[in-house]
């Protein structure tokens, strides 16, 4: 796992980014708070991953047309929805606080809500 919403699966060359919500970020927070819930919100991922059986379903990315798998749409990841013991792990990181919804359209998506650190 890079951090809360992005796994990575044995043999694919890019990470795949879950889709359906937002977690804190680890590596560029806009606070110390936002980074210390990243790390939260990764470790419990991988608590999840570890710990369940797990479903992997890729889905369609929120991009321009033809940009699906380039370095313009979501940076070269792909998309997916993750199950363990068949419940959705957005569902989950966001009834535990380490998450927000996040909903793209068809071909973009809005700012990604970051709301962990206003005051």
């Amino acid at each position: 796992m890079t951090d809360g919403d992005t796994v990575h699966v044995v043999g694919e060359a890019t990470g795949t980014r879950l889709v359906g919500f937002n977690t804190p970020e680890k590596f560029s927070p806009q606070c110390e708070y936002e980074r210390q819930l990243g790390e939260r919100a990764s470790s419990r991922l991988r608590e999840l991953v570890a710990h369940g059986s797990i479903q992997l379903t890729k889905v369609a990315c929120a991009c321009a047309p033809n940009t699906e798998g380039t370095s313009e749409c979501n940076f070269g990841r792909s998309c997916g929805v993750l199950q363990v013991d068949g419940k959705d792990v957005g569902s989950i990181l966001i009834s535990e606080g380490l998450a927000v919804s996040f909903v793209c359209g068809r071909t973009s998506c809005p700012p990604a809500p970051r709301p962990w650190c206003k005051g």
